[in-house]
């Protein structure tokens, strides 16, 4: 069974990066899974665990356990996957798996979404500095433009995969929002709820082996 995090009131950016920590820490040594909603509170920019900016203090900013390059965490609903590796049966496949089901939960909502083709994204020093500037295999798009940016660590058998669902901001040329993207405001609520309702309850089978 999947145990469903929704959590309304905003976090630091710490907080909410320890949280999601504590959640991988939790499915590394009980083999549970977790789905964590939430949302930042102040706004703040993430980078990821490789990434070389600097984290200054001068400026709402935090370092991801994940990869992948700097993301502004405002208007948005961010998730939070944790969960053993096997279940999905592998770190890959668990990226596919967890966008599809977003997906379909951004399609309940009347979103046209489609999945990039996956394909190489490159060295991290050749990407750009905005995360959602350029789109990478099995990412979520709309009409080609990112919709959900996400980023994974393994840790031992266990993994997090977690990401950003943006709600409302600048409609860019690589970029777009669930505003742009139904023509009206949507809520945190209206989301969350929505991803509830598309989630499914219990874990696929374990692998063998």
């Amino acid at each position: 069974m999947w145990n469903l995090l929704v959590e309304a009131e905003g976090r630091s950016g710490a907080e909410n990066m320890a949280r999601d920590e504590a959640l991988l820490d939790e499915a590394l040594r009980t083999g549970a899974a977790f789905l964590r909603l939430y949302r930042f509170d102040p706004p703040c920019w993430s980078i990821g665990r490789n990434d070389p900016a600097i984290v200054r203090q001068d400026v709402a900013m935090v370092r991801r356990p994940t990869g992948g390059r700097a993301v502004w965490h405002e208007h948005e609903v961010t998730y939070a996957v944790a969960a053993p590796i096997a279940r999905f049966g592998g770190l890959k496949d668990a990226y596919c798996a967890i966008h599809e089901r977003l997906a379909a939960a951004l399609r309940a909502l009347g979103a046209e979404v489609s999945l990039a083709d996956p394909r190489p994204i490159g060295r991290l020093s050749e990407r750009p500095a905005d995360c959602f500037a350029t789109t990478a295999g099995g990412e979520i798009l709309v009409r080609g433009r990112k919709l959900v940016g996400s980023a994974q660590v393994r840790r031992g058998e266990a993994f997090l995969q977690h990401g950003s669902i943006l709600l409302d901001g600048p409609d860019t040329e690589n970029a777009t929002t669930l505003r742009q993207a139904l023509g009206r405001r949507v809520t945190f609520d209206e989301v969350t709820d929505t991803i509830l309702a598309a989630w499914p309850l219990h874990l696929a089978p374990l692998a063998a082996g």
